[in-house]
């Protein structure tokens, strides 16, 4: 761990964390002053507002009808423990109210988080309504408890660590539709168990800036950024430079160089005149490091720092890879996808370790502070915890890194109840878009939807090509037809189509899904039988 405690000291001698004992500057104290302890119940409040709960404690919301039915239609799918979970919320909330109503002194804590008293019939109702992203937060929350026996936790099968294949297909993150993603969880995850911190963010420029802020002005120069600008051109740069330099990430660049390059690139980068072809490698290295420390929050958000760390407690890797996968799942979209960018970039510094000599031990043991130890942490923890962090956040790193293929995946049990809502969804709302569709198909496509239906009936599917070609294609379902032989097949017969292989996706639409990339793997005839309803359409991949 010798590279750890360089970089650590590298980062202290740098500015970029306050030593134990020291202020950290003056921005720290500013941190620190507005530091806000949460209110009693605020955050019973705040987590069932962030699972779109409010209407159990708000009374103003019940009259709203098609939310009480749109919240109904997640709730059918969770188990007792989790609708329990909710309960205990909703019961704190109630008494905490009544509490500040009496004037009572403030409850032990143990109040809060006592065994629910049994529900009163008046209330069964409303305590059915929860939402799915809470179920994946509850799960989470049990897997990186202490007693991580139950069988039911096995939400995906690994051998060697490795997905088995599914015959309906691996979903990416990504591949979902945002309607679809939603349900498997709220944009900016769902439990709120945490201090609230108020924190002075810089509005504008690269280095402190918070990477909503970053996005929403790199979107404006270009719609559907999904990592700043900044991070990319760093990695671009070291990768342009070439990634055999020997120390890469691990050799720091000269502190008042980097200072002075971030200072430049402030003022610079969005004009386009900044000297890229002057920047030494290390150089871009650190300051590619300087980035992800300045955040004004932690980049896996103070949220679930701790879980991600607590990881570590789990007594198989099989249970850590399974709560990291979850994990990511909850991370915000822009954190999930810059830690992305991020351990992609990882990799390959790995895979020229020949020359580099960064391995993935390396290159983990060296990123490890950068990604846990955010602005004023050497102030908040003793030398012993730093000490024995060293090593966990360090293996958290190497999984993140090493498994990332698996870890930015949806779980197939996650999967089950995305498609168990959206069929509980057209069975019970009937909602007035899903009726326009329909009325439409009847009154305009009627002939073509009678001849699809007989097609299906006798093995057949539709393909259809809206983007390429006007004439659909029927496609006979074998037992070893795979998405990726109707993309074979659709090139060969578009021979002037001008798109490459991997630029195109078959897409599942409608039925139990709204909409969803296939992987290539994906057995057809199977994933027929579990949505016959849907609607197969090839287009280019929207990433």
């Amino acid at each position: 761990m010798d590279d750890y405690w360089k970089e650590v000291e590298n980062i202290t001698r740098s500015g970029g964390g306050a030593g134990r004992g020291e202020g950290g500057g003056e921005r720290e104290v500013q941190e620190e002053e507005q530091q806000k302890i949460p209110e009693e119940g605020e955050q019973e409040e705040a987590w069932l507002t962030e699972a779109g709960l409010a209407r159990l404690f708000d009374d103003s919301l019940a009259a709203d009808q098609d939310q009480e039915e749109d919240s109904a239609v997640f709730l059918s799918t969770l188990t007792r423990s989790q609708a329990a979970a909710v309960e205990r919320r909703v019961t704190s909330l109630q008494q905490t109210w009544l509490r500040r109503r009496n004037r009572q002194h403030v409850p032990d804590v143990r109040d809060i988080f006592r065994p629910p008293e049994k529900v009163r019939d008046a209330h069964t109702h409303r305590h059915k309504l929860m939402k799915l992203h809470c179920a994946l937060f509850l799960q989470a929350q049990c897997l990186l408890s202490i007693n991580v026996t139950d069988a039911s936790l096995c939400f995906f099968s690994l051998q060697n660590f490795k997905l088995l294949r599914d015959k309906t297909g691996q979903t990416r993150i990504g591949d979902l539709s945002p309607l679809d993603m939603k349900k498997v969880l709220k944009e900016n995850g769902c439990g709120v168990w945490c201090v609230c911190v108020c924190v002075v963010c810089v509005e504008s420029g690269l280095f402190g800036v918070p990477l909503a802020t970053l996005l929403d002005q790199d979107q404006r120069r270009a719609p559907g950024t999904k990592v700043p600008f900044i991070l990319q051109r760093f990695i671009s740069h070291i990768e342009e430079e070439g990634l055999d330099t020997e120390g890469l990430l691990r050799i720091p660049g000269a502190a008042t160089r980097v200072k002075s390059l971030c200072q430049e690139l402030e003022s610079s980068f969005y004009d386009g005149m900044f000297p890229w072809q002057q920047l030494k490698q290390h150089d871009a290295a650190s300051l590619l490091k300087l980035f992800i420390r300045e955040l004004p929050h932690p980049l896996l958000t103070v949220e679930y720092l701790n879980a991600f760390i607590a990881v570590n407690k789990l007594p198989t890797k099989k249970q850590q890879l399974q709560a990291l996968n979850l994990l990511v799942l909850l991370l915000p979209t822009a954190n999930r996808d810059t830690l992305k960018a991020l351990v992609e970039f990882f990799q390959r510094v790995i895979d020229h370790q020949a020359k580099n000599k960064m391995t993935l031990n390396n290159v983990s043991v060296v990123m490890a502070p950068n990604i846990f130890m955010f602005k004023g942490f050497r102030s908040k923890v003793t030398e012993q915890q730093e000490f024995s962090m060293a090593t966990s956040t360090a293996n958290i790193v190497r999984l993140l890194i090493q498994y990332q293929n698996l870890l930015w995946t949806i779980p197939k049990f996650i999967m089950t109840q995305v498609r168990q809502q959206n069929m509980e969804s057209h069975r019970k709302l009937n909602k007035e878009r899903a009726v326009r569709k329909l009325l439409k198909k009847i009154t305009t496509d009627k002939p073509s939807d009678k001849a699809g239906s007989e097609e299906s009936s006798q093995g057949f599917i539709r393909v259809q090509a809206p983007q390429f070609s006007k004439v659909s294609m029927a496609v006979q379902l074998t037992e070893e037809l795979q998405a990726a032989d109707i993309l074979t097949r659709f090139l060969s017969q578009e021979s002037l189509v001008a798109v490459k292989r991997e630029e195109l996706c078959l897409y599942e639409i409608g039925g139990n899904i709204e909409e969803r990339c296939l992987d290539g793997e994906t057995y057809m005839k199977d994933l027929f039988q579990l949505n016959p309803a849907a609607e197969w359409v090839i287009k280019a991949v929207q990433r």
